[in-house]
């Protein structure tokens, strides 16, 4: 089972190609959320690895594979003319997101370790 990763919403375009060219003529890479989350802590907020892993609720080396991944897919998107597609994951969730569904199984009696 995955563990959880925390993402900031990602509320952008979720689709990006090269200009006047039809879609059909595309090869289309999958960006995950995860992936453009690492990227944004890290190369825009300037975070260090192990910052970012800790806000993502991940080890460091997790987020490095991640922004090997991720720069990757962009850069070829970028330099080889395809699309870029950013989707989410059933493992990703907003920090507000988990913090109310904490607090919500707080309130139902929710122990660690009891069912």
């Amino acid at each position: 089972m995955r563990k959880w990763r925390f993402c900031y919403p990602f509320t952008g375009d979720t689709f990006y190609k090269p200009q006047a060219v039809p879609l059909s003529a595309l090869e289309v890479l999958k960006l995950g959320q995860d992936e453009i989350e690492a990227m944004r802590l890290c190369d825009h907020e300037e975070l260090s690895q192990e910052e970012a892993a800790k806000r993502m609720n991940i080890s460091r080396g997790t987020v490095q594979r991640l922004l090997y991944s991720g720069r990757k897919k962009a850069i070829e998107a970028i330099t080889q003319s395809k699309a870029l597609q950013i989707e989410g994951g059933e493992h990703i969730v907003s920090p507000e997101r988990f913090m109310r569904g904490m607090q919500r199984r707080l309130r139902r009696g929710f122990r660690y370790g009891r069912r």
